[in-house]
């Protein structure tokens, strides 16, 4: 059963790069690289992890996700369409104007988004208020929030993670999309934020590092997040740029740039192929 349930994650999160990069050809704009990388993540989230009801996107007991790199929101969005909280033929119009999808996820008009995003770090500023808000009601629910690397510059990224460790936030799991890439380049080169574990220990964190594209083992680390109590966890998750397509892994210049009709193509491709190696379509 465990690997039929892995099998079946790993086919949802190639529909999910599926639907961003449909989103994002369509739009013909937006930013494809970190959506493709974050897709393992999202599917293990929304379709293992949280504690959520379609039918009831608002139920005040949910569990709570913040897209702090809200940019990525292509693969949020194919994420909630694949959900069913929207039809997936409103990716076609992703960014259009006066369209459901716009450029950052917008929570009063979007079924599904808990927090509208976009300036980076303060996506996860309000999922530190999230998590003290349930301890302050007495609510069992969870808050996850992913955040980029290029993100984690940001110096209110690191108040929000004294914040979260000062109020032992041990119902908060910080997940970092660590490609290694931002528009400019190599995060590295551009501001270095790199190790994160020491820096995060240091701060009074539980961190945990991955291959943020194996299913196996997000699926563990957020587990293994859930039994820790006392403080707040980080998932440091290693991830590919552009991931699944051959000519966008590893490229920065795919951060922010749409597909032409041949890459587009070529992309689905791929990825369509590698779905049916998994073992065809649900």
């Amino acid at each position: 059963m465990e690997k039929e349930r892995i099998l079946e994650l790993q086919k949802i999160a190639t529909d999910i790069r599926l639907g961003a990069l449909r989103a994002v050809y369509n739009a013909k704009s937006g930013h494809p690289g970190g959506a493709l990388s974050s897709a393992d993540i999202l599917a293990c989230l929304y379709f293992s992890e949280l504690n959520i009801d379609v039918n009831n996107p608002k139920w005040e007991d949910r569990d709570r996700f913040v897209l702090s790199k809200g940019h990525s929101c292509p693969g949020l969005y194919a994420t909630l369409a694949e959900k069913g909280f929207f039809d997936k033929s409103e990716l076609d119009s992703f960014r259009h104007t006066g369209a459901l999808l716009q450029g950052h996820p917008d929570m009063k008009a979007i079924s599904g988004v808990d927090m509208s995003t976009g300036s980076l770090g303060q996506g996860f500023s309000c999922a530190c208020g999230m998590a003290l808000g349930a301890k302050i009601s007495g609510k069992s629910y969870r808050t996850y929030a992913l955040v980029g690397d290029g993100e984690s510059q940001e110096g209110q990224v690191w108040e929000a993670i004294m914040f979260a460790a000062h109020y032992k936030l041990d119902n908060l799991c910080l997940i970092i999309d660590s490609n290694g890439l931002q528009i400019d380049g190599c995060v590295k080169d551009v501001m270095n934020v790199m190790p994160y574990e020491p820096k995060l220990e240091a701060f009074g964190w539980n961190v945990i590092t991955i291959d943020g594209n194996n299913i196996e083992e997000i699926l563990a680390a957020l587990e293994a997040a859930r039994a820790v109590k006392g403080k707040p966890t980080a998932i440091i998750a290693k991830t590919t740029k552009g991931k699944g397509v051959s000519f966008m892994e590893n490229q920065a210049s795919w951060h922010g740039k749409a597909p032409n009709e041949e890459q587009y193509n070529i992309a689905v491709s791929e990825l369509t192929e590698y779905k049916n190696q998994l073992g065809g379509n649900k």
